[in-house]
């Protein structure tokens, strides 16, 4: 009569588990935080062993065996652990937790009623980062970046006209961008809000400033070209001017320099007639190629 009052209990307690949904359990954790799978805990005097397993790229044991007082660990990450003494409580604890640790858990309880099991489905939230600018065309963007999972963005003032683009990253998470135009906007500024379960924030722009320094790019943008240009015509010009000058003064000191070396004395003015013996380097011994640069 015990036994059978021990197994209807032990199938009471199974039964009020599952109706009251505890029996399969989603369980969201921000990556970087703690996790906590709690297994339902019966007397210490029926418990046997107590079994956690996950399934995912690693298949993970934990487990524990009152009457040899031991515990054993398979395949487990050293994040992986129980969150008190097993015999009193078989909470399962992750921490930090991250996007590799996301799976189904069994938490498998043996007593001396029966086996019990219990399931758990964990997610990890990463929380994007966020970001709000404007280009040169007058487009806004908002970008929240490496989430998990996608951020949902909307505007105020709100628009029609905005456009979204998911890319999608090899460890699941998701950039959301949208882009909305404000070019002919009568705002002076737009909000983004960016909507996420790790994280609900607005982030706002100030398309006055924005507009007013863009125009000031394009007025001043040719007027500084215009100048940079002018300076260097200038500049080419009196260069070239000086080089002129400079040219002729040269040829003007030659000529000059030539003629006061050599003096031509015509035949018929009885100019004494050149003695052949003097040898050419006294001919031109007063003739002086540098000093034609020296007069500068």
């Amino acid at each position: 009569m015990t036994q059978i009052r021990a197994v209807l209990a032990a199938v009471l307690f199974l039964m009020i588990h599952l109706v009251g949904g505890s029996a399969y359990r989603r369980v969201n954790v921000e990556a970087g935080h703690e996790a906590v799978l709690h297994c339902p805990s019966i007397s210490k005097l029926s418990l046997l062993m107590v079994t956690w397993k996950m399934n995912s790229n690693t298949s993970c044991f934990l487990a524990y065996r009152r009457d040899l007082n031991e515990t054993r660990m398979l395949n487990c990450s050293e994040r992986m652990m129980w969150k008190y003494t097993p015999d009193r409580d078989p909470a399962l604890r992750i921490y930090p937790v991250n996007l590799n640790d996301e799976g189904n858990y069994t938490c498998e309880i043996v007593s001396s009623e029966g086996n019990f099991f219990f399931f758990f489905s964990l997610t990890v939230i990463v929380p994007p980062t966020l970001s709000l600018t404007s280009d040169k065309n007058g487009v806004a963007v908002c970008q929240a970046t490496a989430g998990k999972p996608a951020a949902k963005i909307s505007w105020i003032p709100a628009s029609n006209h905005s456009v979204e683009k998911d890319v999608h990253h090899l460890n699941r998470t998701v950039t959301r961008v949208s882009y909305i135009s404000w070019v002919n906007s009568t705002h002076p500024n737009v909000t983004c809000l960016v909507t996420h379960p790790a994280v609900n924030q607005t982030l706002s722009l100030d398309l006055s400033y924005d507009s007013s320094r863009i125009q000031y790019l394009l007025i001043g943008l040719p007027a500084s070209l215009a100048v940079v240009c002018g300076a260097g015509v200038t500049l080419c010009l009196i260069l070239r001017c000086r080089a002129s000058q400079l040219r002729k003064k040269a040829h003007r000191s030659a000529v000059e320099t030539v003629t006061e070396n050599f003096r031509f004395t015509p035949l018929h003015l009885n100019a004494p007639v050149m003695d052949h013996s003097v040898s050419p380097e006294k001919i031109y011994e007063n003739y002086k190629p540098q000093s034609t640069f020296m007069s500068y």
